[in-house]
């Protein structure tokens, strides 16, 4: 009997092990998988030339520059400044990281700079940030950002909010249009910002994380539709400036309200910076013909951010799996997982990919530099 029951436990114990290594070496045949999967997307991806049209890259680190050159892709790397965040309450060390970076990629990371707007009822105002872009004009800026401070935080000595079609920003438009270079316009934000807390938001777990920004928490905020008023304007005083509007200029959930803007106003874009998900949400259908009829007017942008303290590694993935991901989306019909749901790939063209994730950025950043390799 103790023989027997000895046999049978040595023989269960086999068959555990054998359960476990096979448990291994499936889960070491799907990461292989994935990484394979992965590699061929990347491959389609850096074939077309990307441009990313809209990254924060406030670290000069080789293996992304390697990473970079592999993709063969080339980006627009934008300065913030946000008083209520530590890390963009000034436009240095910001300038000076996003430069270095510029160098070590050989231009291939564009410098987008900004000005300050908190003082723009300061006598000089506009002619202190007039010079202070020339200058960076003539280190090769090819864009000026503005931020949503403008409209969801700023106020005059009045006691009223400060959009950015005030009068006192006008002169710093004039400016940047007359040197050929292009507006970046992140105002307002989602409409889950506006809304009570919803777990199946794409933004669901932003504003929990960032209580700060959530108009809903503060009622006395201005209202989106005040706020995209205002840049609505600012589009149509300024008809020789280019605009584009980060994050599909804040009109996410519809593609009908972009194409109406597009419609009215010639001089503005928008990129897809963060927003991707949101054209996974709305019916394929309608966004891939929105794509088709406006393929001039969009472009490709991730919104990746890699600060001073980002982990090496945790940067190169996120790049790749973000880039792997959209242009899977973009190019195939394949299934997108996203937050536990699955969405069809748009299999755009290659011709409108060419134009989503290349020719449009160089058209509205003429600033930046074409390689020889493109």
């Amino acid at each position: 009997m103790f023989r027997f029951v000895l046999v049978t436990a040595l023989m269960t114990m086999v068959i555990v092990a054998g359960l476990k290594l096979s448990s291994v070496q499936l889960t070491a045949q799907a990461f292989q998988l994935e990484a394979s999967n992965e590699r061929a997307l990347l491959k389609g991806f850096s074939e077309v030339d990307p441009v990313d049209a809209h990254i924060h890259v406030y670290k000069n680190d080789p293996e992304l520059t390697a990473l970079v050159k592999q993709l063969n892709l080339r980006a627009v790397n934008i300065c913030v400044i946000d008083d209520r965040d530590p890390d963009y309450k000034g436009l240095e060390p910001q300038r000076t990281e996003v430069l270095k970076f510029r160098q070590s990629t050989q231009g291939r990371a564009a410098f987008a700079t900004t000005f300050d707007p908190y003082g723009f009822e300061q006598p000089g105002f506009s002619a202190r940030a007039i010079r202070q872009l020339n200058d960076d004009f003539a280190q090769g800026a090819v864009a000026v950002k503005i931020y949503k401070v403008m409209g969801m935080e700023m106020k005059n000595k009045a006691g009223n909010w400060v959009m950015a079609d005030d009068p006192a920003f006008e002169p710093i438009y004039r400016d940047i249009a007359a040197h050929n270079r292009t507006l970046i316009a992140h105002l307002a934000e989602p409409d889950s910002c506006w809304q009570a807390p919803n777990p199946a938001s794409p933004d669901f777990s932003y504003y929990k994380e960032h209580p700060g920004e959530y108009a809903y928490a503060h009622p006395d905020w201005p209202s989106k539709e005040t706020i995209l008023a205002a840049r609505d304007h600012l589009l149509q005083q300024n008809p020789k400036l280019r605009l584009v509007g980060a994050h599909l200029g804040s009109m996410e959930t519809n593609v009908d309200d972009i194409a109406r803007r597009f419609d009215r106003y010639p001089n503005f874009a928008v990129d897809v910076a963060a927003r991707v998900p949101y054209f996974m949400l709305q019916p394929r259908d309608k966004v891939r013909a929105f794509l088709l009829k406006y393929q001039d007017r969009v472009l490709y942008a991730t919104d990746l951010v890699v600060l001073p303290r980002s982990k090496t590694t945790d940067t190169l993935a996120e790049f790749r799996k973000t880039y792997a991901r959209d242009w899977k989306f973009f190019s195939t019909d394949q299934n997108v997982e996203y937050l536990g749901h699955t969405y069809r790939g748009l299999a755009l063209p290659p011709s409108v990919l060419r134009r989503l994730f290349h020719d449009n950025a160089l058209r509205w950043f003429p600033g930046l530099v074409t390689l020889p390799n493109s």
